[in-house]
């Protein structure tokens, strides 16, 4: 099952297409998928966007072997894209992935068997603002242990850190069961031994049927990584899954399977991945 555990980011910043050379990669994307890309209005957001989309295609593609134009990515009522293939990747008895985007990267993460859920921040706050009042706005997400940790980090970048280190796991949590963002972030608890050995009290209780990671990513960059059990898929979620319930040896294989790094991706290697030879993307600073 270990194929299955991927972990790709792509450096968007190094991306710096032509709008024609946007339009170009753009329209390698099924039709109905395109509206994910131009409902933004920053280009920004746009070249995030895309690349996540192309991310989805190929690791789809290169993972369980399905021909481009015949992968099928749907969406929950919550927004979480899932392949919607029948009987897709039955080499894996669960198999499911999560994006995210945020700053100067955008990654993708998936899982064969276990849950999986990822996040990306950049550590950053909303100009005319202290790190202490941009914090106080989410007070209420974090326990009184979490929150004490926070604001005794030392300085404001390590109080800024802290947060965002403990905001980044409580997303990929929330994202790995399929529920809408932001909701129940105050539900879970993490306890970590220097960032390392990280555990979470779900509603108060602890849980072993979840493992979380970090990773610095650079230029103020963090992502997580989020594994747990399928049960604990929302409702919605659950029913796109291959499968929800498994015996005791099977989920614990899954939940133990080695993590991997992050594998970093250029937009030429995505749409070779795809197409199954070398395109030279204009604005791809590997072709310059």
């Amino acid at each position: 099952m270990e194929k299955g555990v991927r972990r790709w980011v792509v450096d968007v910043s190094k991306w710096d297409p032509s709008p024609h050379d946007f339009c170009s990669v753009l329209s390698l994307l099924p039709q109905h998928q395109r509206s994910f890309v131009t409902r933004f209005v920053r280009m920004e957001d746009r070249k995030r966007a895309l690349v996540s989309q192309l991310l989805q295609y190929a690791l789809v593609h290169e993972v369980l072997g399905i021909p481009f134009d015949e992968i099928t990515i749907n969406r929950t009522l919550e927004g979480k894209p899932y392949l919607g293939n029948d009987n897709a990747g039955l080499e894996f008895p669960n198999f499911n992935f999560n994006v995210s985007h945020h700053g100067d990267y955008v990654a993708i993460a998936s899982e064969p068997l276990c849950l999986v859920g990822l996040d990306i921040v950049s550590y950053d706050i909303p100009p005319k603002e202290t790190v202490l009042e941009f914090i106080q706005n989410f007070s209420s997400y974090f326990s009184s242990l979490e929150w004490d940790n926070i604001v005794n980090a030392g300085s404001c970048d390590g109080i800024l850190a802290e947060f965002y280190r403990y905001w980044c796991l409580k997303e990929a949590y929330v994202k790995a069961i399929g529920s809408g963002l932001a909701y129940g972030l105050d539900k879970v608890e993490f306890l970590h031994t220097r960032w390392t050995n990280i555990s979470v009290k779900i509603n108060g209780e602890d849980t072993r049927e979840w493992r979380f990671w970090l990773f610095e990513l650079g230029k103020g960059h963090w992502a997580s990584i989020a594994r747990g059990h399928p049960r604990s898929a929302t409702e919605s979620y659950r029913k796109t899954l291959q499968g929800s319930e498994f015996n005791l040896e099977e989920y614990h294989k899954g939940l133990h399977l080695p993590n991997v790094d992050f594998v970093s991706r250029t937009i030429e290697e995505l749409i070779s991945v795809l197409h199954g030879e070398a395109y030279k993307i204009p604005g791809d600073e590997r072709n310059t």
